[in-house]
């Protein structure tokens, strides 16, 4: 299977989040790369890194005001006295009609949803090179490719048009499936990350052309909370064109199967041609986030299911973190779309 990894991803190392409140070392770290990459090249994969597509694609997902934000905030925050390393927001607006202030601190609390997306020097860079990545993905599928993995990192499926979150900060898989619905395909987006794709689907939420579809953790218990619910349907010209498919927590291989199936059926009834999958490892068992079941053999058969649809497939990385069995759940997944 052809991959794609560039190493400028690396460079982005996130120290700080908030868990119950309680300050932590955020989860997202720059060895999740290595481990990842070294468990695809176990599957077989062949890496090459990406090309530069610039920004005109990723423009196509973000607002202007957003894209300037994430490119500046690290230096004008750090001009502030007594400014932290990385950028953190302490103050959120009530909604998202409110005056747009000057002030980094403010901009900070408009552009980021949480407290889990903290932008250091090098955020950016590591943010724009993993788009990239999905970008070259979305290429080689439309140029042939049957199943094509883009290691991206940092994930991107909490980031909304104009807002970080969730370790997320450019939303890889929505930039990728745009790339794929502007070259004449009709793609739709499978989201198995254990948390809801929220940015995902607020990206989509009133389009009729990107059909969207989420298997994960009930939100009511878990992150994002507010979004991921079954009734959340789309709205506009994109009702009924958002799925989610909600798992109650400690739910395994057999529950997360059958919503696969009933996500595959929605799939197929709206003529999908082109499929873009937001991999995400941590519904494991023993991924830190503790709220699924699905074994590392699991994966290999969510990655066959997926395989069965016989769809061209963009396999977008996003969650899953530090712990034993990481590598071994991407290398089953792989192994399973190539139906090894």
């Amino acid at each position: 299977m052809k991959a794609i990894v560039d190493p400028r991803q690396s460079a982005h190392d996130p120290k700080h989040s908030l868990l119950n409140g309680k300050p932590m070392q955020c989860r997202e770290k720059p060895e999740r790369l290595a481990v990842l990459q070294s468990a695809a090249e176990g599957a077989g994969c062949e890496f090459c890194e990406p090309v530069d597509h610039g920004m005109a694609p990723i423009a196509a997902i973000h607002t202007p005001e957003y894209l300037s934000f994430l490119n500046s905030i690290h230096s004008r925050w750090s001009q502030l006295e007594n400014a932290s390393d990385e950028v953190i927001p302490n103050v959120h607006p009530a909604n998202r009609n409110c005056s747009y202030p000057s002030s980094p601190v403010g901009q900070a609390g408009y552009h980021q949803a949480d407290t889990a997306c903290p932008i250091g020097p090098h955020t950016w860079d590591a943010a724009y090179w993993s788009a990239q990545t999905a970008l070259t993905g979305a290429e080689m599928v439309i140029d042939g490719a049957d199943q094509t993995y883009a290691l991206c990192r940092p994930p991107g499926h909490h980031a909304f048009a104009d807002q970080a979150g969730g370790f997320c900060y450019l939303n890889n898989a929505a930039i990728a499936a745009q790339h794929l619905l502007e070259a004449g395909g009709r793609p739709a987006i499978l989201d198995i990350d254990v948390h809801h794709g929220n940015g995902t689907q607020g990206i989509f939420y009133e389009h009729s052309d990107v059909l969207t579809v989420s298997v994960h953790c009930d939100p009511a218990g878990l992150y994002p909370f507010f979004w991921g619910h079954a009734d959340e349907r789309g709205q506009g010209a994109g009702l009924g064109c958002n799925l989610n498919l909600p798992l109650p927590f400690d739910a395994g291989d057999a529950a997360f199967l059958s919503a696969l199936q009933t996500a595959f059926e929605r799939i197929r009834l709206n003529g999908t041609d082109v499929l873009v999958v937001s991999v995400g490892l941590d519904p494991h068992e023993g991924d830190p986030f503790q709220a699924l079941k699905v074994t590392t053999g699991g994966f290999g058969k969510i990655g066959a299911a997926i395989a069965a649809t016989q769809l061209p497939t963009l396999h977008v990385q996003e969650g899953g973190y530090l712990q034993p069995a990481l590598g071994a759940n991407l290398t089953s997944y792989l192994n399973g779309v190539q139906n090894l």
